[in-house]
């Protein structure tokens, strides 16, 4: 894998203002790369602004709204980069189904990214330049209990991320896709079990960025914890169901 240099780039970060995208704005900024970071609260995203060590600005966008993701990406004019970690997660089984929670994981996590990729991608072909790193997660790689909604939509980031690969991976459209397992953060603060090889934000965001400094497509970690999740897709239902439940 070749070593790429993303000093003096601008990037754009949907869902950054706190967690693992905010993490991942500082590690950016240190190195050299001028961010615009995205969310809904423009107090926190002012805030973080005001941190960063590098140029840096941001733009207010709601992805569950089409004509926010427009409007947004519109004032925010030409970009080399995108990286897309927004998202929300409720913890509950199909047993005690909740359609708002679930609807709204579907619509933030995966149909959100797709608002928002339709307003970037279509400029990157044109060009024929650009990079664009789609953030899943260790649980896509395979159905879980008790995640009714976020496994889902981030099997449906997975393959969506795969699916941008195959079509664009011998033109100048970068794409890669991230598949971190537990980060603390206030939507892991939601579960009630014991999460193993937790991660902090900024370790998360470090894994990430190295990620995007070579020409790899997927990267999934930590690493140990993922060939966990990798391997269980090679296990018979009867015997994953059995295990995993």
């Amino acid at each position: 894998m070749s070593d790429i240099s993303l000093n003096g780039k601008r990037y754009w970060l949907v869902g950054a203002s706190d967690g693992l995208g905010r993490a991942l704005a500082h590690q950016m900024s240190r190195s050299g790369v001028e961010v615009v970071v995205s969310a809904r609260s423009e107090d926190k995203l002012k805030e973080l602004v005001d941190e960063l060590p590098g140029k840096a600005s941001y733009q207010t966008i709601d992805i569950a709204d089409t004509d926010s993701v427009r409007a947004a990406a519109e004032a925010l004019g030409d970009i080399d980069g995108l990286v897309l970690l927004a998202g929300v997660y409720w913890p509950f089984s199909a047993r005690e189904w909740d359609a708002d929670q679930a609807i709204a994981m579907a619509d933030i996590n995966f149909t959100g990214f797709m608002r928002v990729l339709g307003e970037v991608v279509p400029a990157f072909v044109d060009k024929d330049d650009g990079h664009i790193v789609i953030t899943s997660s260790l649980t896509g790689f395979r159905g879980l209990p008790g995640s009714i909604g976020y496994t889902a939509s981030k099997a449906a980031t997975m393959s969506l991320a795969e699916c941008m690969h195959a079509d664009l991976r011998n033109t100048g459209v970068r794409v890669q896709v991230a598949n971190p397992g537990f980060i603390k953060t206030q939507l892991t603060d939601k579960n009630d079990f014991k999460m193993p090889f937790i991660m902090e934000p900024e370790q998360a965001a470090r894994e990430m960025f190295e990620h995007m400094l070579t020409d790899g497509f997927k990267k999934s970690f930590p690493t140990f914890f993922s060939l966990l999740f990798r391997g269980s897709q090679f296990l018979p239902d009867w015997l994953y169901y059995r295990i995993f439940a």
